[in-house]
């Protein structure tokens, strides 16, 4: 018997399943919050230099013709669009610049100095955002991107060290304490004394982020049964899109930065408490060697699902008979260099390597820059949420009907093609440009929705959070590099298009690379996958006309279908039959 049929005996999807992948589903809204929430809490308002004197038209110099309509071009120069220069104001006040007579050579030969007695900011549309209470503009403006690279890496050293430790000690310990964390450094960044103190509470925030997202999926995949899978993979995706429009909003009812921190932030102290309800994966217990935690995981489940007596009828005996093969990965350590070991997870997690990087690294190129579509802030975000939706469901259907593997690499490469084609649309083709970024955002969702999937179903369960541990540094690692590439604009306006563009079609191509694990069973040893590899190549020449290798293949959906074949043949895991013992 496998954990595949273990699962179906004690209720398959049932009232277990739903409730667990419900519950997990609410901490991952907010996540969606925290990654896009310096959108608002860190947009930068319009503002101009405070001038510390009363700027009204009026003096000794302005003769009874001047243009007192703004009297503000009497102490602020402008730039070539007319409009008040942010960075710069008049050493000496000019008022002969209000007068009709005024010459545009006069302007520039006025000597100029910096901001210094601070901005002025336009409060219209954000009261109150951290660029406003720490003055990040000119000079400082770098800060503010500082800001968000700093929680990338919180994120991505969350993913490297939360990633480890959940395979040490367990999904649901880690999914508690990230909770917790989360909850506590979210509400303190929203009551930081200084910008300094704001970053450090938001790295940890970031670490937290991580935490929450890899134990999420693991524990909500681990107890998931394999045709439902994808469907489960679709329900959390979309906790992410519902939090989008939940960000919109929240940040458009509350306009002051910190109350939007705090809003994000405290209902994790809910997640917290009620995260000691969570069962912990019988999957996680087998490979450390707890079967006698993974039988009791296993009768709660039953019981919840109505399966009392079937759990009743497993016993340690069983567990140790039907889950001998986790017996040695018990005794054994795995580190990160399993991750590149053996020739199978080694191309996977290559290959895995693109797809990650450049997912995030295209997303948040997009995702973080929606002050510059010119449009507000606030409906952009909600188009960016919505595309979410029609883009998974379609998402949803390929990766059910036609694979994980052609998902991932056409989302990919359509984002790419997308992203690069606004390099030939004019700047003022705003909706035009703006069609085709909400397309490329869609098809970064998608692939998101697949590679959180296609990773948990590739890894075996000794190194699967490992490997998405891995898999979400790369990811981070692209976050981080995203708003760097923003300023090759200066160079060339196309250059940051292309490189957004051409990263997501390379890893697309890579992605055609990967394994498929449609209809395969979620691999527990480094064996099943490299023999899951070895079934898939005898399938694809079964495929290419070889009447054996075709009976071969039907015969294993036979007996993946009775469990009662298996036994007799000795193999192990569905389709994922060791070849020496069936030999």
């Amino acid at each position: 018997m496998t954990f595949a049929q273990l699962l179906d005996q004690v209720g398959g999807m049932g009232r277990f399943q739903v409730l667990n992948v419900l519950l997990l589903c609410f901490p991952m809204v907010l996540m969606a919050a925290h990654n896009l929430l310096q959108n608002f809490t860190a947009a930068v308002p319009g503002h101009r230099c405070r001038t510390g004197i009363n700027s009204t038209c009026g003096g000794s110099n302005v003769t009874e013709g001047a243009d007192c309509r703004d009297p503000l071009r009497a102490f602020i120069p402008t730039d070539g669009n007319h409009l008040l220069q942010k960075c710069r104001r008049f050493v000496t006040t000019q008022w002969h610049f209000l007068e009709p007579n005024s010459t545009e050579l006069e302007r520039t030969e006025a000597e100029l100095e910096p901001c210094l007695d601070g901005w002025t900011y336009d409060g219209q549309v954000f009261t109150s955002t951290i660029v406003t209470e720490w003055d990040l503009v000119c000079d400082f403006r770098t800060l503010q991107q500082m800001a968000q690279s700093i929680y990338m890496a919180g994120v991505l050293v969350g993913a490297v060290a939360f990633g480890g430790l959940s395979d040490k000690f367990g999904r649901k310990a880690l999914l508690i304490w990230s909770c917790l964390q989360m909850a506590v450094s979210g509400s303190c960044a929203a009551f930081a004394p200084s910008f300094t103190a704001y970053c450090i509470f938001r790295f940890l925030s970031g670490m937290a982020l991580s935490g929450i997202g890899l134990n999420c999926v693991s524990l909500s995949v681990e107890w998931t049964p394999m045709h439902s899978r994808a469907t489960i993979s679709m329900v959390t995706g979309y906790s992410y899109s519902v939090g989008q429009f939940i960000l919109a909003g929240i940040a458009y009812a509350i306009r002051d930065w910190r109350w939007l921190q705090l809003a994000v932030s405290f209902p994790y102290f809910a997640f917290f408490l009620y995260g000691w309800w969570f069962t912990e994966s019988a999957r996680w217990y087998a490979t450390a060697g707890k079967l006698d935690q993974a039988l009791k995981e296993l009768q709660k489940v039953a019981r919840i699902n109505g399966q009392k007596e079937q759990g009743q009828k497993l016993s340690l005996e069983v567990l140790k008979a039907s889950l001998q093969k986790e017996a040695p990965s018990a005794k054994s350590n795995f580190t990160a260099a399993d991750l590149v070991r053996s020739p199978v997870v080694r191309r996977v997690t290559c290959c895995l390597c693109f797809v990650w990087f450049s997912t995030s690294f295209a997303y948040y190129g997009l995702a973080m820059d929606l002050q510059n579509f010119g449009v507000s802030v606030y409906l952009i975000q909600v188009i960016f949420g919505a595309v979410d939706i029609p883009a998974k469901l379609i998402a949803f259907v390929v990766i059910c009907y036609f694979g994980r593997r052609i998902t991932q690499a056409l989302t990919l490469i359509l984002a790419g093609l997308s992203i690069a084609g606004n390099i030939f649309v004019p700047q003022d083709m705003q909706i035009l440009r703006t069609v085709f970024a909400v397309f490329g955002k869609g098809c970064l969702a998608a692939s998101f929705n697949c590679v959180f999937l296609y990773t948990g179903e590739l890894y075996p369960t000794v190194i699967r959070q490992t490997g998405m541990g891995f898999g979400n540094t790369m990811a981070r690692v692209g976050g981080i590099v995203a708003p760097l590439v923003r300023m090759t604009g200066e160079y060339s306006p196309s250059l940051p298009l292309l490189i957004y563009g051409a990263a997501p079609i390379i890893s697309g191509i890579a992605a055609c690379f990967l394994p498929e694990t449609l209809n395969m069973p979620l691999p527990d040893t480094i064996e099943d996958v490299e023999n899951q590899n070895l079934e898939q190549q005898k399938g694809d020449e079964g495929c290419k006309g070889t009447p054996s290798h075709q009976d071969d293949i039907f015969l294993d959906m036979r007996m993946f279908k009775d469990p009662r074949p298996l036994e007799n043949t000795g193999k192990g895991d569905g389709a994922a039959a060791d070849p020496a013992k069936s030999s």
